[in-house]
């Protein structure tokens, strides 16, 4: 089914209800690791937030021990969801069903008429079912597959500029959240390249974006990087208040960061806003987005204000970049249901073989994250005229 030529990209991928059950086996519950939080979401004992990898719903604790586990959000009694708040702080967690309680270490403290179960039950082995966990600079991310690498292995070269979006050491301050439902296929809203940020988005057009000097890190893993150059707009005339672009963090290079892991993980860095992305593949055609703002701990309150002022008019529900991208979205998957092929040109070298350079402005780096795709799911290219 998949074309000969590496820069073509079968539409029927996207909209295919037994194609997008594949990828959550193969993909959301295989050999990847998934971006599910940072560590200053959950800053007290006891904190946790719900999330789901997948279909599978997960529950992130701060233990009364400190560490942070992830658990499957699910009962070990009778399978029922334990918890159904998005974040908070909890004692202990308790399934509605039949009153079992579990510590925020995981362990099962109390179950109802415990005495009349199956002789020889214990409590000890009815805990919450932990998943696989590791961290990068306070990054939270999630596998459920034993065959995972480690995650710095998993990272590979994308570690630098993840680093650099992090303010360097990940001590990060959370500022707040939103969340969208886009309503298109998860690998539609994940495919946003560097081409159309300046012929889409006004905000990268005042900052200069495709005339940049940046470039882009794709690696065999399926991740991307963009590190772009921007400029600041001189004089007043584009915006009311140009203070909405303005910078006032201590990076000298002012610029932009995009860090894409495979499958569907964002972390940027435009101008101050700091923005990680967590996103579910919700069905073939919906996928729904977190966006969580931060800013450093270092930061003043002045600088707060502004990072939260900055990141509501750029990333925000109504901001200039996101209402754009949303109405493209859905636009592109509606697309994908026509015949033939998705085809990349920008930057494209050739399209038989791969390469490892690229420009800010590049779609062509989005190539090789395709591939990683097409081997995950064990398509064969097939020639095609």
């Amino acid at each position: 089914m998949w074309p000969n030529h590496i820069n073509k990209i079968p539409k029927e991928i996207f909209g295919d209800p037994a194609i997008f059950e594949m990828e959550l086996e193969r993909i959301f519950y295989g050999p990847e690791w998934h971006l599910v939080g940072h560590v200053s979401e959950l800053p007290n004992k006891g904190d946790f937030k719900t999330f789901d990898l997948g279909r599978r719903p997960i529950l992130i604790a701060r233990g009364e021990d400190d560490r942070v586990r992830i658990f499957y959000n699910a009962c070990t009694h009778r399978g029922t969801q334990v918890e159904t708040s998005t974040c908070g702080n909890r004692k202990s967690f308790e399934c509605p069903y039949h009153q079992w309680s579990f510590n925020t270490e995981g362990a099962l403290v109390g179950c109802p008429g415990e005495k009349e179960f199956t002789p020889g039950f214990d409590k000890a082995n009815y805990g919450l079912r932990e998943l696989r966990m590791e961290q990068f600079l306070g990054l939270i991310f999630v596998t459920s597959s034993s065959e995972a690498p480690p995650l710095e292995e998993w990272l590979g070269e994308i570690a630098a500029p993840l680093t650099d979006i992090l303010g360097g050491d990940g001590k990060l301050r959370l500022l707040g959240y939103h969340k969208v439902i886009y309503a298109s296929n998860w690998k539609a809203y994940n495919d946003n390249d560097g081409y159309h940020a300046p012929l889409l988005h006004s905000a990268f057009r005042m900052l200069n974006w495709q005339g940049g000097k940046g470039r882009q890190i794709a690696t065999q893993s399926g991740h991307n990087a963009i590190e772009a150059e921007l400029s600041l707009p001189k004089g007043n005339r584009f915006l009311n208040d140009p203070s909405l672009i303005e910078f006032k963090g201590a990076d000298p290079r002012q610029g932009s960061r995009v860090v894409q892991l495979f499958p569907l993980t964002v972390a940027t860095k435009h101008l101050d806003t700091i923005n990680l992305r967590f996103a579910i593949p919700r069905s073939v055609d919906a996928t729904e987005v977190h966006y969580a703002y931060f800013g450093l701990e270092s930061d003043s309150e002045e600088m707060l204000r502004h990072r939260v002022r900055q990141s509501s008019n750029l990333l925000g529900p109504c901001g200039m970049i996101s209402m754009e991208d949303a109405s493209i979205f859905q636009r592109v998957h509606l697309g994908t249901f026509t015949p033939g092929n998705v085809e990349f040109q920008k930057g494209v070298k050739r399209t038989d073989e791969f390469w490892s350079d690229f420009k800010q402005n590049d779609e062509a780096s989005f190539l090789l994250k395709w591939e990683h795709y097409r081997k995950v799911m064990d398509f064969e290219r097939r020639p095609q005229a």
